[in-house]
């Protein structure tokens, strides 16, 4: 069968959701229905990305935001002022600052926050953000570790408040061909499925950095939060006169790297199709190159293997196309981005095919029937967490989902790092018979920037 509505179709139109568009008109929700949002870290990520799309939101309104860099908080209320202010056609100079995010929590004229920080602050603030009962956008990955994606996705639980991760694609917009994909995967369209390839870049090298002084606008221990404390130099951090793509993606101590940065949605993608998005591997093995000198120390090149309890078996690597490649009985499916996550993100060096692939063409066009399996359709992420909070409609990515697709990705971290095939128990997410292993799943919290 094919359907209506083409590849060409699919990719050009963007499945846009005709009852529910991304740019949501307030009426939707009622008259007075409307969120008031904190925005806690206001750099690259923020600025490119979240609060472009908040912006797009009528039933959102960004009240305050929040930066522990006194030059980028500056930068980021200027850019809500100025924002509104265009959209209104009235001056508008009203936006909150905060330095300190406890201070912005407490603010009870704020329904939600958006948390766009560096990776390592991300199950601190989303625990706070719960307990202040706040609803939360977070940014992937969920967590630094295991253990912190846990504690973190228990205690949203516990509060009742919604928390999306910024998993965008599970969204339509802007690419749909991801849910296609799953669908197609989920309904049988190439046999049972075996195998997942996963195409990820590593990150290069860097030169040694010498020790620099503190900024007087970074608030640089509260920056540090919970990891040790070592010297400032800004290659570490982020840059003082720019918005590129900050040195702490490449540092270990913050994240781990490419595995997590972008591993994070495409092994989200791999469990929606798998239908494996509330569990996880029970095996996995692999080896990565890691720079022997220099600041940035995450990995490089690498290859990884994972094997769930259903048989299927995942392999991540940089040696294959940026994408997620799908192998059954009777066929392929390979779905990737259109482009990189951000112009600065490393790219791959090996050549993709298209980014909504098959091994028949057919296969893509095929209608998924009333009585088949047909996945949550959402807008853009920023814009379907509006509509659950709002409206109660269900939400792409909740806080369980999006720790359990971090979580993979760290167990093919820590497979990196010890070399040998390990034994995972998804229930009690612990390895068996390994207590090196299991010492890996959690790191100290420097105090005073623990959950408590």
């Amino acid at each position: 069968m094919t359907s209506t509505l083409s590849r060409r179709g699919i990719l050009k139109a963007g499945l846009a959701l005709a009852a529910f568009p991304a740019i949501i008109p307030e009426r939707a929700f009622g008259a007075n229905a409307r969120l008031n949002i904190g925005a806690i870290g206001v750099g690259r990520i923020s600025r490119g990305h979240d609060l472009k799309e908040v912006f797009k939101i009528s039933g959102a309104q960004v009240l305050a935001v929040c930066d522990v860099d006194s030059k980028r908080l500056a930068l980021g209320k200027q850019l809500v002022d100025e924002t509104y202010t265009s959209q209104s056609g009235k001056s508008w100079n009203a936006t909150i600052t905060y330095a300190n995010y406890r201070e912005l929590l407490a603010n009870k004229d704020l329904d939600t926050v958006i948390i766009s920080t560096p990776d390592h602050q991300h199950a601190t603030l989303a625990v706070h953000a719960a307990r202040a009962g706040k609803h939360i956008y977070l940014q992937k990955p969920a967590a630094l570790t295991i253990a912190e994606g846990r504690i973190m996705a228990d205690e949203v639980k516990k509060t009742g408040k919604l928390l999306q991760i910024g998993s965008q694609q599970r969204s339509d917009d802007p690419w749909p061909q991801f849910r296609k994909a799953c669908e197609l995967v989920r309904n049988g369209r190439i046999g049972a499925l075996k195998h997942v390839e996963i195409g990820l870049p590593g990150d290069p090298s860097g030169p040694e950095a010498p020790q620099q002084p503190v900024p007087p606008n970074l608030n640089y221990d509260a920056w540090l939060g919970s990891t040790p404390e070592v010297y400032y130099t800004e290659m570490r951090v982020h840059p003082q006169d720019s918005f590129d793509r900050p040195g702490w993606l490449r540092c270990e101590q913050f994240t781990a790297g490419m595995i997590t940065g972008w591993g994070s949605h495409h092994v989200d993608t791999a469990h929606w199709a798998m239908d494996m998005e509330h569990s996880g591997p029970v095996e996995i093995w692999g080896e990565a190159e890691f720079p022997k000198s220099g600041l940035w120390n995450v990995h490089g090149k690498f290859l990884t293997h994972a094997r769930y309890a259903n048989g299927v078996t995942m392999d991540i690597s940089g040696d294959f196309p940026n994408g997620v490649k799908f192998i059954g009985e009777k066929g392929w499916i390979f779905v990737a981005r259109s482009g990189s996550a951000t112009a600065s993100d490393p790219k791959s060096t090996v050549a993709a095919p298209p980014s909504f692939a098959a091994s028949d063409p057919k296969i893509l066009d095929s209608v998924i029937g009333p009585n088949e399996i047909h996945l949550h359709a959402s807008p853009e992420q920023h814009a379907d967490w509006v509509r659950a909070i709002l409206t109660g409609a269900p939400m792409a990515t909740d806080a369980e989902i999006g720790h359990r697709a971090n979580s993979t990705c760290l167990l093919h971290f820590i497979a990196m790092h010890l070399k040998r095939r390990l034994t995972w128990d998804p229930v009690k997410e612990r390895f068996k018979n390994d207590d090196e292993a299991n010492a890996m799943l959690s790191r100290p919290m420097r105090p005073p920037y623990t959950f408590e």
